[in-house]
This record gives C-alpha cells, structure tokens and sequence, in this order.
C-alpha cells in the first residue's frame, strides 16, 4: 500500500467523475432546457460538451482536437511515474495526494476525448474519426457574473462580459491540487529539497 493508497485516490477520482457524467449524459436534457438550479441562480446543474481544454479553449488547427487528446495521454503516463516517483523519494505527504489529485482528474477528462465520440457519437463535426475527438461533458455551472464591464477598465471597458464557468468532477479535483500545490510551494517543496541536505550533515557529524 505504499503506493497503492495514492493510485487508489486517483482510481476514486475517475470513477466519481465518469458516473456524473454518465448520470448527466443520460438523465439530463442538454442546454438550458435540461438545466436544474442547486442555489439559485448562482449554482447550476447544466449539460454541455467542451469540445477543447478548460473554459472551452480550443487548438485552432484541424488536428487540434487530437493533438490536445494526445497530450493529455503523454501528461497521463508523465503524472503516473512523478507520482511514483514522490512515493520513492518519500516527498510531503500533502503533495503526493495532491498529485493523485490532478492524476485523477487528467484520466478522467482523457477517458472523454479518447472514447465519448465513439460511445456518445459526439465528437465535432467534420472530425476525421470519432477516436481522440470526443467531447468532455461538463454540467457544474457557477453563474458569477454577467454585465457591462465600467468603461474605466483598460481594454475591456464598455464591452458585455460574462464570468461563469462550468467544470466536472475531474476539472474541480485538477484545480483543487494545483491550487493546494500552489498555496504550499514552501512546505512541499522546501522540505523534500531540504531533506537531502539534512541528511548529509548527519552523516558527516555536523
């Protein structure tokens, strides 16, 4: 279990994350039709497919799609071995759950592009094959804002803005690492690069 509790977590990540989506996919009309209201108009339960990465940013190319999904693969197997590998080197604790973290939610949204334009036939159109074009299937929909922004702004001023981001599961476990990452960039990193040093000072008497 030294290393399995952390696959484990990730494992839990992915199996939330594909049974909401499966939930949603099969229960919810999609759009604003299928939409369902949690608090208000603030927090929404709301069907929509991603065609790119987060907030729906796409590659503009014709092999975009694919190449997102591709990398999405190599980052898979890169997250699987530094995840190993801060076991092995007995890191903080908090950032190998962390990195569990973000490891379930990349599988998780790679599952989507690899195999949902195959099983959920929706994948773009004009997509070359259904494999590696598959679109992620979002539905948490946080409703911040939306309006006019003051024409005192630079750049943006005067022009109609909206702040409403809609994830899933796997987006929210991605974000959530990262930002615990970021937040304890001393602890986590300052104690696994001190460590060595430490240990050299023991073994030489200081």
């Amino acid at each position: 279990m030294k290393y399995g509790k952390y696959y484990l977590a990730a494992l839990a990540v992915i199996l939330i994350d594909q049974v909401v989506k499966l939930i949603v996919h099969y229960n919810m009309e999609m759009g604003l039709p299928g939409e369902i209201h949690l608090i208000g108009d603030w927090l929404k339960l709301h069907y929509t497919l991603n065609p790119g990465m987060a907030f729906g940013v796409e590659l503009g190319s014709e092999y975009g799609k694919l190449m997102l999904t591709l990398f999405r693969l190599v980052a898979m197997f890169g997250i699987s071995y530094y995840l190993y590998y801060l076991v092995k080197h007995k890191a903080p604790k908090g950032l190998i759950w962390c990195i569990a973290l973000i490891l379930g939610g990349a599988v998780g949204n790679l599952i989507d592009s690899t195999f949902y334009g195959v099983w959920f036939d929706n994948a773009p159109y004009g997509s070359s094959t259904p494999w590696f074009h598959g679109q992620v299937i979002d539905m948490f929909y946080v409703d911040i804002w939306e309006g006019i922004v003051p024409n005192w702004i630079p750049i943006f001023g005067g022009k109609p803005m909206s702040l409403w981001p809609i994830f899933n599961v796997a987006d929210s476990a991605i974000f959530i690492g990262v930002l615990l990452i970021l937040f304890n960039q001393k602890r986590f990193f300052g104690e696994h690069h001190e460590e060595p040093k430490h240990k050299l000072a023991e073994q030489q008497g200081l």
